[in-house]
């Protein structure tokens, strides 16, 4: 059996002709200032931005993709303004690609432009990595979704959304829960269990990424005090996202190969929906921790665990660093790297707390397991409903279908329309203000 998967391609343009150059600038400033109309309206329906986009010297698919985007703004995604900087969309209509191997730039794309004749080829600069679906994206084997073109100072990059088929993980015997724990001194943690026990523990250290988004933040700040020019903070800002996406493609391809030594792997993790919102470790902490990207870097595991046909899942992560994987006991971080268990019948006295936390996040995978562990000498032991704890979201779906598994299904769609993991932007990182002690 196969699943399908969703993934978003990049390319950036070859530098165009002075003449390619002004059909694409007069493309973004026509749609922008159509989109702008469409928003200032009002215009709620498919049928109101129709009206409005219409008179506009656009191709037919960025009508069509601004009918179909302008009332989500409101609606979904209750925007009260429009960022600047919007990319042109495009529907898949627009997704018509070439390839040979006789040119410099083996992959063309065939730009939209409204009227007859009046469409061009440009040449695309892929990433090597991506290339097979490139190819399947030419031979159609690939199903192209939505385009954006966003410019860039001088440069166009192009991002197309492809899907894909990928063969499901065929489950022969007991499945191993591998759990993973995202955090910040340890970027990943990763645990199996085999009979309730921690087993050939994982860690990928975050201390290059922890030091990258101070760096970011020190320099970044200093530009700005000295009035920079923009392309300089630009630039400096983009160096620094580029560096960190290198670690997040990198570790999450660790996580996924570490997975692999086990006999039929199930990757589970937080869901950290609304890790944001619950965060509360006051203003400099908080303001560490939102800016590193916990829900990219799912994303990323997620997406390279599904091509390797392994099934990822989701848990609640209440206490899930405070309790004993062992007893099941809350207990205490005296430190960040130490857990401590109050039990004393308990075999585990002091722990590896990011493994700790891994192996409790495996044993959620089990409905019994989310529920939190009482301690009687300081707790309430009254009953107590926790059927709302009694799920696990699945991002993977197994091979066999059964009620468990369309629920699971639908879990899945509810976490993805919750967290879409997306790199921070320059805007988003000016509104996070530094607190006295990052000096």
């Amino acid at each position: 059996m196969s699943t399908t998967v969703t993934k978003t391609l990049q390319a950036t343009f070859a530098p165009p002709t002075a003449h390619k150059q002004a059909k694409l600038n007069d493309l973004l400033e026509t749609y922008r200032d159509s989109l702008q109309e469409a928003f200032d309206s009002g215009a709620s329906t498919m049928s109101s931005v129709s009206d409005i986009v219409t008179p506009y010297n656009l191709p037919y698919q960025a009508k069509a993709a601004l009918c179909n985007y302008v009332p989500k703004l409101r609606k979904t995604y209750n925007a009260q303004e429009l960022d600047d900087e919007h990319p042109i969309r495009l529907t898949n209509q627009a997704a018509k690609f070439d390839h040979s191997e006789e040119r410099d730039y083996e992959f063309t794309w065939w730009v939209p432009r409204p009227g007859r004749g009046t469409n061009f080829w440009i040449p695309l600069r892929i990433n090597p990595e991506q290339e097979d679906l490139w190819h399947d994206l030419v031979s159609e084997d690939a199903k192209a979704g939505e385009i954006r073109l966003q410019q860039h100072r001088k440069n166009w990059v192009l991002h197309v959304t492809v899907e894909y088929p990928v063969e499901e993980l065929t489950m022969d015997g007991d499945a191993a829960h591998i759990g993973l724990d995202i955090g910040e001194t340890a970027l990943i943690t990763g645990c199996a269990l085999k009979d309730g026990s921690p087993t050939d523990p994982f860690v990928c250290s975050g201390s290059r990424a922890k030091h990258l988004r101070k760096e970011m933040h020190t320099t970044l700040k200093r530009l700005q005090e000295r009035d920079a020019s923009e392309w300089r903070i630009e630039d400096r800002f983009s160096h620094y996202q580029n560096a960190l996406t290198d670690i997040v493609e990198k570790a999450s391809r660790e996580a996924v190969e570490y997975a692999k030594q086990f006999e039929n792997p199930v990757l589970v993790m937080e869901d950290l929906t609304y890790i944001r919102e619950r965060l509360d470790y006051g203003k400099h902490m908080n303001r560490r921790l939102h800016s590193w990207a916990f829900a990219r870097l799912q994303g990323r595991i997620e997406d390279k665990a599904t091509e390797a046909g392994i099934p990822v899942e989701y848990v609640n992560p209440a206490y899930t660093s405070q309790t004993c994987h062992s007893c099941h006991r809350i207990g205490r971080r005296d430190s960040q790297a130490e857990f401590r268990c109050p039990n004393d019948d308990c075999h585990v006295s002091m722990f590896q707390a990011d493994i700790n936390a891994s192996a409790n996040i495996a044993r959620r995978i089990d409905p019994w397991g989310e529920s939190v562990p009482l301690d009687k000498a300081e707790r309430d032991d009254s009953l107590r409903d926790g059927s709302g704890c009694d799920t696990a979201t699945t991002s993977s779906e197994t091979a066999s279908p059964s009620r468990g598994h369309e629920r699971r299904s639908a879990s899945l769609e509810r976490h993805r329309e919750k967290s879409v993991p997306a790199q921070m932007t320059l805007t988003a990182f000016r509104e996070s203000k530094p607190s006295a002690s990052d000096d």
